[in-house]
Order: C-alpha cells, then sequence, then structure tokens
C-alpha cells in the first residue's frame, strides 16, 4: 500500500510535465517558427520478488516472475522540427526557410544563434536584424534609399539603388543545418544553440545540396497543432485523475489497516 502511494505519485508528477509541455506548445501556437516538444517517459526500476525463469523444482522453471513496477519517470521532452504551415505576408524582408534549415544570428556577447523565424527588419544602418536587433551572419546590409529588395531562393538579396534602373546583388543569405537538430539547446527568443549532440552547423546556400530554399514574404508559423494538443491534454488530465484515484485507494487501504489495530 505504501508502495502503491509512490507509485502513483510518480504518475501524478509525469502527467504534471506533460500538461506543462503541453501548455507551452499552446501557448506558442502563434510563435513564427516555433517548434513543438513533446514529453516521452520510461517504467521505473521494478522490485523483483521472484526472477523469471527461476527454477520451480528440479525439473520445472517460473515462467514469468513477479517483478513489482515502481512507476514512470520522465526520459526526456524532445523537439519535433516538423515544417509549419507557410503564411504570406507581403513583406520584402520576411523570409521563410523550405525543409531543412536555419538562419544564423550574432547575439549580442558575439556568441552565435539559430533560428527559423525569418521576421527580419532594417536597423539604423540599414543591416538586416531579427525583432531583438541581433544581426544576420553573414551581415547583409541594404543601401540607404534602395527600392525593390528581392530574396531569391538560393538567398540572394538584391535591390534597386537610387539612380539606377536594373538591381544590383547587395548579400547573399546563407543557412546552416544540423545532423540532429532536436539536439539543440533552446534559448528563448526564437533562438536555438548547438550542443555536442546537436553536431557541428554545416553552413550551405539555400537550394542546393540539401539546403531548403527561401521563399521571401512569407513567414512559418509554428508547428503546433491546437486539436492535437488538446486531446493529449484531456488524456494527461484524465491520466493524473486516475493517479489521483490510486493514491486515495491506498490511503483508504492503509487506514482500513490502521483500524484493525483498535
Amino acid at each position: 500500500m505504501i508502495r502503491a502511494l509512490y507509485t502513483a505519485a510518480t504518475g501524478m508528477e509525469a502527467q504534471q510535465l506533460n500538461i506543462d509541455v503541453i501548455a507551452h506548445n499552446l501557448a506558442n501556437v502563434g510563435t513564427t517558427g516555433f517548434k513543438r516538444s513533446r514529453a516521452d517517459f520510461q517504467d521505473l526500476l521494478y522490485q523483483t520478488l521472484r526472477d523469471p525463469g527461476a527454477a520451480n523444482t528440479a525439473t520445472t522453471q517460473v515462467p514469468t516472475g513477479l517483478q513489482v513496477g515502481l512507476g514512470v519517470k520522465p526520459a526526456g521532452i524532445q523537439r519535433v522540427h516538423l515544417q509549419g504551415d507557410f503564411v504570406q505576408t507581403t513583406n520584402p524582408l520576411d523570409v521563410a526557410i523550405s525543409k531543412e534549415g536555419f538562419f544564423q544570428i550574432t547575439t549580442p556577447d558575439g556568441s552565435p544563434a539559430y533560428t527559423r523565424a525569418g521576421a527580419f527588419k532594417l536597423d539604423s544602418s540599414g543591416a538586416l536584424v531579427t525583432s531583438d536587433g541581433d544581426a544576420l551572419t553573414p551581415p547583409i546590409r541594404i543601401p540607404e534609399g534602395a527600392e525593390q529588395i528581392t530574396i531569391g531562393i538560393d538567398g540572394t538579396v538584391s535591390a534597386r539603388l537610387p539612380g539606377e534602373t536594373a538591381q544590383t546583388q547587395v548579400g547573399q543569405i546563407q543557412t546552416v543545418r544540423f545532423a540532429n537538430p532536436a539536439g539543440m539547446r533552446a534559448e528563448g527568443r526564437n533562438l536555438f544553440a548547438e550542443t555536442v549532440t546537436s553536431g557541428s552547423p554545416q553552413s550551405g546556400t539555400p537550394g542546393q545540396d540539401g539546403f531548403g530554399g527561401l521563399t521571401q514574404g512569407f513567414l512559418e508559423n509554428s508547428n503546433v497543432s491546437v486539436v492535437e494538443e488538446l486531446v493529449a491534454m484531456i488524456a494527461g488530465q484524465r491520466a493524473y485523475e486516475i493517479n489521483s484515484r490510486a493514491v486515495a485507494a491506498a490511503d483508504e487501504m492503509l487506514r482500513a489497516a490502521a483500524g484493525m489495530a483498535r
């Protein structure tokens, strides 16, 4: 009965974490380039009262044994890097990556970071930056007075300069990819960082050698499915309630056992 209390408590804690992850996904349903997360769980150690296959007699063996599980534990929270839907904005500085790849930016402390959110702006010097002012890497600067900014599928940035009729190339957007993007560390602000398990970033030209091409005037929406998250939330809530009932049942059994001594 004591064992049941602790076992059911691990189930309640696991479902609390599951709901926390689902709530985070739902909170970011409108976040550009957001990738949903999923909580993975493992069963805990087992108390072995009799090993499977133990000798029962000189000629027979126990077919199943006696093993009692001790609950559940979180194994990890995996980020699912499936592509979200594209939404048209008609803003020439909005760029979406089709399929694989990340934009590389430089944070204020000089360290690199990576994002799928291509809602770029211009700073006071004409450089392409994120909403927080972090510069795109390699840096791209749009000359003052330039018109008709065009970003090609291969990342070529062109603009019509004052006094000219033809467009002039002013930069080239490069993207990076990772062997294991799920192993990247989320930094917040739509940013990811390299880790040992993600592998080193591989830089390349968009639309070539397996790198996703760029689409100007579009942004990538979150890949969160509200319906799926709501269904998972209901299932998690019911699992939490069932585990709480197991706690209550074990408590009642303990109360009955304690009452026998009276």
